[in-house]
């Protein structure tokens, strides 16, 4: 017995020796995939993705057998137990069992996070494989579609004949190459749902790649749109020179001795008449006509052809028949009715006589004239029709909601909330149908009127504000009841195809169609008198626009404590990357951007900036709905901005109560950035004025130095420095840009004397100096353009 215990003590120390130096292995193992440097190519990364599995699988081997070693071992001492009574040897058994499984329990332990570290380990390098194979197939694809744009750049938009233009539109189509592409950029999109680690530069290279895309099928659009018209007029002119062939042949054809009786002449004219009556239309139409059907394509080449060509040879060979016709005619003996010459009635003059009908006049601008009277007689046409649809919606909607035939069909929820689903339609029908409808059609004879039309009514417009404010509690209404029988009954009676909720759509539609068809008339409108008025109508449409969308964002803000119209209109909303630094954190600025951004959405009141964290939008397809949780509000009176970040064009900072709030802001675009910062330079830029104008009245002094008005408060205080000054004497401080200067009092001599916080030296500075290194000064907030910070006061006493 006693031998079997002494080898169970061999056979427990050897196990537990196996352990430890499985361990070892598995540690030497992770080190060394931890170190392993990743190669640049794809049969690099297979070949370790092979060679770590063969390890794995070796590794795990030899655990499975020091597992099945120590189960064996734990099963002999099992079986070895000491008989009753033996206390010491069965404590002495207890304590070897336990040895083994705490052995036993650690290796599984082990096991188990060399595995998880493993899986966490062969996913990275098949990622990374991926992302290799991902990046090499859009560099293919990224030079493919150059190769694609340089091929379309170099076909022709302009064919020279009907099959020349025919095989330029097939070379255009055989450019094609977009579904691989789209295979590419799925196969992007399936790696970022597949939580990829380099989720950011796969979700970029699919941008960049649907951008290429994007824009070399414009490109292939617009000239396979143009080639197309080419041939369409091509066609047309060779249409023309066929009826001209077969005029000449027929002419030639015709014998003179044939017809010289009276049958022999009426059979010739049958024929030439015959010929007229299958000339195309373009031979029944002017020049003028054509060319004014394919303006946006005519190239100089085309109108050589249309006019030197074509219109010339139809003019001679129209001449020959129309000369061939009145002989035939007097040999016929077929009496024509003469033309009757009226005289022209001077009393009456032309309704509408413009000096572009002068012959001093090119094409161009008769083309143009033409043009205008047309978007204007579409602008009035589609103004009746919106009158209409909206006395429609009036009379077989709203009224019949107080019908009593119909009153048991209405919805309980609709009976006293009539105003919520119909808004202030009415008001906007009063306006169009008495007032703008008729200064409209009073532009038909004077299109020029338009512009100052809108301008006349822009006030008016306002009404369009309280619809589309109103326009969320209509769409929830519209939801509840939309399967109401009352609806239905309406819609019936009214023989609408469309739903009341189309309808109640129209007027934010025709706001985006008065801003289309005034810039179609500003287009052919040049040089003219009303260009001004008709771009000033143009952006009263657009602010109105603006100002509707940013409402209704406005409207859906939630959380707010207060009444959002204290903080002014709207000016502008939008969606960006938010970074927050507080200046008594632990967070540095420069290691600001490490950090993950929040998504905000800002609203831009007159008085305050709004930051809201926009919620998932509620219901389904069309019907949902964005909401705005309120997180903090900034106070313009309050703000600073640094238009100008390092690394990054897109980003700009607010700060706040002197850089105690940071915000660090990223547009979605440099445009988007531009445009805010316009806006928000505006806010304060007022809010300076209306600061120094009451502050100079009683505090501050007024002076020319170096050619700069500059104003120097003579209440002490600090103030942050613009520039540098290296000042020399005995009494004098250096004062570098960006430093605190604290002003504490003047002498009689004009010097301040004050102290650097920055530094903590203290002298005396002429005043001179002073304005030369402060600046405009005033208790307001200034902005930071580009390297030149413009200062502010940091505060109004002493320390």
């Amino acid at each position: 017995m006693t031998f079997c215990h002494f080898l169970l003590l061999q056979a427990i120390e050897s196990f537990a020796v196996t352990v430890k130096e499985i361990a070892q292995l598995l540690q030497t193992f992770g080190t060394e995939l931890s170190e392993t440097e990743l190669p640049d190519e794809a049969s690099g990364i297979e070949y370790l993705l092979r060679s770590h599995t063969d390890k794995y699988r070796q590794m795990k081997d030899d655990i499975r057998s020091v597992m099945k070693e120590g189960r064996n071992l734990l099963t002999s001492l099992e079986a070895s137990k000491a008989p009753e009574g033996a206390t010491a040897e069965d404590r002495d058994g207890r304590q070897d069992r336990d040895t083994v499984q705490r052995l036993l329990t650690q290796l599984r332990d082990m096991e188990m996070a060399f595995d998880g570290f493993f899986e966490k380990h062969h996913l990275k390098l098949q990622q990374y494989l991926q992302l290799l194979r991902y990046e090499q197939n859009f560099h293919e694809m990224e030079q493919v579609l150059e190769q694609l744009s340089v091929q379309e750049k170099a076909i022709p938009a302009v064919g020279g004949s009907v099959a020349q233009t025919e095989q330029l539109l097939k070379d255009l189509e055989a450019l094609d190459e977009m579904g691989r592409a789209q295979i590419i950029i799925l196969h992007g999109h399936q790696l970022a749902a597949s939580h990829h680690y380099a989720l950011a530069l796969i979700v970029q290279r699919c941008n960049e790649l649907r951008h290429h895309c994007d824009t070399l099928t414009t490109s292939i659009r617009v000239k396979r749109a143009s080639l197309t018209r080419v041939r369409d007029l091509l066609l047309h002119l060779e249409e023309a020179l066929h009826w001209c062939d077969q005029g000449a042949y027929l002419l030639a054809g015709q014998l003179v001795d044939k017809f010289q009786s009276k049958e022999g002449a009426q059979a010739a004219l049958r024929d030439i008449e015959k010929l007229e009556e299958g000339a195309p239309s373009v031979i029944r139409s002017s020049a003028d006509v054509l060319i004014l059907e394919f303006q946006a394509i005519l190239t100089p080449q085309l109108q050589v052809q249309t006019h030197t060509q074509t219109y010339r040879q139809t003019t001679s060979i129209r001449g020959m028949i129309q000369s061939r016709q009145a002989c035939l005619r007097k040999l016929a003996d077929v009496q024509v009715r003469p033309i009757q010459l009226v005289a022209p009635r001077p009393e009456n003059p032309p309704r509408c006589r413009s000096p572009m009908f002068s012959p001093k006049h090119s094409m161009g601008e008769l083309t143009a004239f033409l043009s205008t009277i047309h978007v204007t007689k579409e602008l009035i046409d589609t103004e009746r029709i919106y009158v209409e649809e909206l006395l429609s919606v009036l009379l077989g909607y709203r009224a019949e909601m107080d019908n009593p035939a119909l009153s048991g069909l209405l919805p309980d929820v609709l009976r006293s909330k009539k105003d919520d689903l119909f808004g202030n339609m009415a008001e906007i029908y009063g306006f169009h149908s008495r007032i703008f409808l008729q200064d409209l059609e009073s532009c038909l004879e004077t299109p020029n009127r338009v512009g100052a039309c809108f301008l006349e009514r822009k006030e008016s417009f306002k009404v369009y504000e309280c619809y589309c404010q109103n326009k969320p509690r209509s769409e929830a209404l519209w939801r509840q009841c939309s399967d109401s029988p009352f609806f239905q009954e309406c819609q019936k009676k009214l023989e609408h195809k469309l739903g009341l909720d189309s309808y109640l759509l129209k007027p934010v539609q025709r706001l985006t169609k008065y801003q289309l068809l005034l810039k179609e008339l500003l287009k052919h409108s040049g040089d003219s008198d009303c260009t001004s008025e008709l771009q000033g109508a143009l952006n009263a449409m657009l602010d109105l626009l603006k100002f509707v969308n940013d409402s209704m964002h406005q409207i859906a803000i939630t959380g707010y404590e207060g009444e959002l119209s204290d903080l002014g209109r709207v000016l502008m909303q939008g969606s960006f990357n938010v970074w927050i630094s507080h200046k008594k954190g632990a967070t540095r600025m420069k290691d600001l951007a490490r950090f993950k951004p929040m998504q905000r959405h800002l609203f831009l009141h007159e008085r305050a900036l709004l930051f809201c964290k926009k919620r998932e939008e509620n219901g389904e397809g069309h019907d949902r709905t964005a909401s705005y949780s309120f997180k903090h509000c900034l106070r313009m009176s309050a703000v600073g901005i640094t238009e100008n970040v390092k690394a990054d064009v897109k980003k700009f900072e607010i700060w706040y109560s002197g850089r105690e709030e940071v915000y660090l802001i990223q547009a979605p675009s440099v445009e988007v950035k531009m445009a805010w910062l316009t806006e928000i330079r505006k806010i304060l830029t007022n809010q300076q004025r209306v600061v120094q104008g009451s502050y100079l009245e009683s505090h501050c002094l007024s002076s020319f130095i170096l050619g700069v008005f500059s104003v120097v408060c003579s209440v002490p205080g600090r103030y942050r420095a613009l520039l540098d000054s290296h000042l020399h004497g005995t009494s004098d401080i250096i004062i570098k840009s960006g430093d605190v200067v604290q002003l504490l009092h003047e002498d009689k001599d004009g010097h301040w004397f004050v102290r650097n916080s920055s530094s903590g030296e203290k002298g005396r500075v002429p005043s001179d100096t002073l304005i030369r290194i402060l600046g405009d000064i005033g208790r307001g907030y200034f902005t930071r353009q580009g390297d030149e910070l413009m200062i502010r006061k940091l505060s109004s006493y002493p320390t």
